[in-house]
Order: C-alpha cells, then structure tokens, then sequence
C-alpha cells in the first residue's frame, strides 16, 4: 500500500496569545470549536467524515462563508485519508467517484454561502484533471488532500489583506480620521473563517495601528451570533467595544457621530456588487446611507459569484422557525444550559437566514486583492472588470 506523508501541522491561522481559533488541523485529524455553546463552554468535535462535516455547517457548528468552505474541504480530505489507509480504493476511478460525490453532498449543507460551491468547483476541476494522468489511487488523493490544506493557508492570507485594505481605505474616507468608531454586524472573526477576519479583521487592522476609537457589535437576532460570537472575540482580544441590539443602529449613529463606518461580511456578492449577508445587514446600510456615513462589505473574491448578475437572484436559505421563538443560553444563578421559549406556541414564522443589501447602499467592496468602488456616477459595481 502507498501511504499519504507529510502530516504538517495547519491551525486556523498563525497563533498569538491574543487570538482565538477555530479549527484545529493535522492530516488525518480535524477538530472544530462547536460555536452554539459559545461563549458559555469551549468545545472541540473531531470530525471524521463528510458526514460529520456536513451536520457541522447544516447546524451551525461551523458558520460564516469562508470557515463553511474550509471545514466542507477538510472533512473531506480527513475521510479520503482514512479510507485510503484502510485499502477502500483499489482504482482511480474508485477515488475520483467517492471525491466527486462527496462534494455533491457538502454542497447540501447550506445554500447561500458561495465559497462553499467556489472551493467545490476548484476541488473538482483538480480531481478530474489529476486523474487525466493518474496511474493509482494515491495521486488524485494526495492531490486533493494537499489542495483542500492549502485553502485553509491562503485564507489567512487573505484575511490579513482584507484587513490592511479596509483600514487604509477608512481611514483615507473618513470624516474625521483621528477618532474612528465602527459598528459591525453578525461575526466575521476568527470564529468565522480561518484566521483573522473579514470585517473584524478590518477592526482589528485599526484597532492594531491605534487607529480605533471604539468598536460596536449588534446582537444579530435571531441567533445571536454578535452578541454570542462577536462580542466574545472582542473582549477576548480586549479591543474596546460594547454590544447594542439590532434595532438600536439608527439611535447610535445619530448619538454618536464617531462612528464613521459599518463594516459587514458576505456570505454572496453578486456581479453588480448586490450582497447576500446575514438579515439584518440591510437595514443597516439604509441607516449608513441617511446618516451619510460608509457602508463597506469585506469578503474575500471566492465570495464574488460572478454568475449571479443581481441580488434578485441568490437563493436565501430558510431556517427553522425554532431559532426565532426560542433562546438558548446558562441560568444566571448555575450557569446550567437551558432553552426557552419567547413567544407563542401557535405564531407563524418567518426565518430568512440572510438579506439582499443592494449595490447602491455599499460605499466599497474590500477583498484580498484592493477596494472596490463604483465608477462615477454608477450604482452599481462592475465586479468581473475588478477580478480580470
């Protein structure tokens, strides 16, 4: 038998004393931070197989757009691993069918967030060409095992440029450079990719170069991901902030008017800048719009789907109604986990996971590769001429 080497160590970015992480990975061996007991336990699962993968992402273990990818492509690449250890592919073909129908599955798990189907269709395209050549099993394996442990390296990468190019570009529009606040929307952090950030990323760039005032998180109702993710990262990271509810945007930015920016992450930009980001995201750029202050999505490219000509056309996942009626969390006196109830029984739900912002409420698109901006007089942004 031919045995996969090199069992490098990847984490989920460079570790500091000050950062957290999320996925913990050597070949062979995938752990994950269950995120809904966050901030109240700290919890690692081991995900064996595509199947665990897939009930990680679908339940919201696993959450934000490019995490979603990562964790889809190496809980693949640990169960390919596994199976080829135990002798499960005797031909190519046998390999490139359990890859390529393994990929069709993750793909189920959640339908809003691109880089799940972007990093799909890369890892495909390499499958199918690896196995033009193949002679054994053992080469289309490696092959897809190596490139599924270089997106979770190119990811924190991208996120640190991410950073560096939102916070330059705050600070050159900002009214007054010198006292920066920022309100952010759901979480973009550490907890919701690789390493670093999207959007927090951007936060921490300024807070970094001493360049932040202060930082406000929303709760993000229904499922409390600012208040429950965000706000942890912030205060675990002792970068000065304070958590507002979802509906307290618009009292804010008219009290206080250093807050110069929203910064938000995707989980979909379409061609003409359109941004499918969790609900809530667009209210906040209407707000952003009349209090005449930036609106800026921070996404990396594989967010950009450049089949997508508009908005009117991302599909927007539906979840459970169970998500908005209820509220998980400890009791206050045992810190014991408990969920209740917060309306009634028989109420009809609605439960869009995401929203549409349109092109015009965003100021700039900040992606791994520079700013993106309209051209004069435009509304609408001409992604595929940014990405040539």
């Amino acid at each position: 038998m031919h045995h996969i080497i090199q069992a490098t160590l990847f984490t989920t970015f460079l570790l500091t004393a000050k950062t957290l992480e999320a996925i913990k990975y050597t070949r062979g061996d995938l752990r994950i931070l269950n995120q809904l007991v966050l901030p109240h336990e700290t919890i690692f699962e081991t995900v064996l197989n595509v199947q665990n993968g897939h009930a990680a992402i679908k339940t919201m273990k696993t959450r934000g757009a490019p995490a979603i990818a990562i964790v889809a492509a190496l809980s693949l690449a640990v169960d390919v691993n596994a199976r080829f250890e135990q002798g499960e592919f005797e031909t190519v073909d046998q390999a490139v069918k359990f890859l390529l129908e393994s990929l069709e599955y993750l793909k189920t798990s959640r339908p809003t967030a691109v880089n799940l189907f972007d990093a799909a269709a890369k890892l495909e395209h390499l499958i199918n060409t690896t196995a033009k050549t193949a002679q054994e099993p053992v080469t289309v394996v490696t092959a897809y095992i190596e490139a599924a442990e270089q997106m979770l390296i190119d990811d924190v990468k991208d996120n640190k440029n991410i950073g560096k190019f939102g916070a330059d570009y705050i600070i050159e529009n900002a009214k007054n450079p010198n006292s920066i606040s920022v309100l952010t929307h759901c979480n973009t952090g550490s907890l919701a990719t690789a390493g670093w950030g999207t959007a927090l990323g951007i936060i921490r760039d300024l807070h970094k170069n001493n360049k932040l005032e202060h930082a406000y998180c929303t709760e993000t109702r229904p499922y409390n991901q600012g208040s429950r993710l965000t706000a942890y990262e912030l205060v675990y990271e002792q970068i000065p902030a304070t958590l507002i509810c979802d509906n307290m945007a618009s009292a804010l930015l008219k009290q206080n008017p250093n807050v110069q920016a929203i910064v938000v992450g995707a989980d979909r930009v379409a061609a003409n800048g359109d941004t499918a980001n969790k609900i809530g995201t667009y209210q906040l750029a209407i707000t952003a719009k009349h209090h005449g202050i930036l609106f800026i999505v921070a996404a990396p490219s594989t967010s950009i789907d450049l089949k997508t000509k508009s908005g009117d056309d991302i599909p927007i996942e539906q979840r459970p109604a169970e998500e908005l009626v209820t509220v998980a969390g400890v009791r206050v006196n045992d810190n014991e986990p408990t969920t209740i109830r917060t309306a009634a029984a028989e109420i009809g739900v609605w439960n869009p996971s995401f929203d549409v912002t349109p092109a015009n409420l965003i100021s700039a698109i900040v992606t791994e590769q520079g700013v993106v901006v309209k051209k004069e007089g435009e509304e609408v942004f001409d992604m595929a001429a940014f990405l040539k």
